[in-house]
């Protein structure tokens, strides 16, 4: 006897309750996979923060390409998101905050948006009036080739192309000790 015919030999009740545990059960499964695909990615501490980034160039919004290697001299904040992710638009007054506080003492800000189409993030950046440069990763090749799991994501780069960090904190602390230290002279 298969599946069908024991399913069918079910009574009414017994069949609404199979599929209303099969339902949960599919639910839960999103629900988890939903979770922890956009989480705090930078903290989970997925990705080895040493050694060398890997280069890249992607288009921004207005189809100018960004050249990581062309960025080398420079401390570079990569931020991994889509728009999708509910943690990646409640960091956005963050990293507003970040751009605002260090881009004008050099550090470059760009944000990699992950597998999206440009009319839906141009929509997003100016309703979330994002000042810093906004690049497409049609293909998600990047957020692949620096280890990202779970978005929002930081990577930050020092300015001879090596990953120092990717924990939110840390990259904070680095930072304030950075521009604070560059500022007073």
């Amino acid at each position: 006897m298969n599946f069908l015919d024991r399913f069918l030999g079910l009574s009414v009740i017994a069949q609404r309750a199979l599929f209303v545990r099969n339902v949960l059960i599919a639910g839960t499964l999103f629900l988890l996979f939903f979770v922890l695909s956009c989480g705090p990615g930078p903290e989970t501490g997925t990705m080895e923060p040493e050694g060398k980034a890997p280069d890249f160039t992607l288009q921004d919004l207005d189809g100018e390409p960004f050249h990581l290697k062309a960025e080398k001299g420079k401390m570079v904040l990569i931020i991994f998101t889509t728009t999708w992710c509910p943690s990646c638009r409640e960091s956005i007054p963050m990293y507003r905050e970040i751009y605002e506080t260090y881009g004008q003492q050099g550090l470059v800000v760009v944000n990699v948006d992950i597998q999206e189409p440009a009319d839906r993030l141009r929509q997003f950046v100016k309703k979330n009036r994002i000042p810093y440069r906004v690049l497409l990763d049609h293909e998600g090749n990047v957020g692949m080739a620096y280890g990202i799991v779970g978005i929002p994501a930081l990577v930050l780069i020092n300015q001879d192309g090596e990953k120092i960090s990717s924990d939110t904190p840390t990259i904070m602390q680095i930072l304030e000790k950075v521009y604070t230290r560059s500022a007073a002279f």
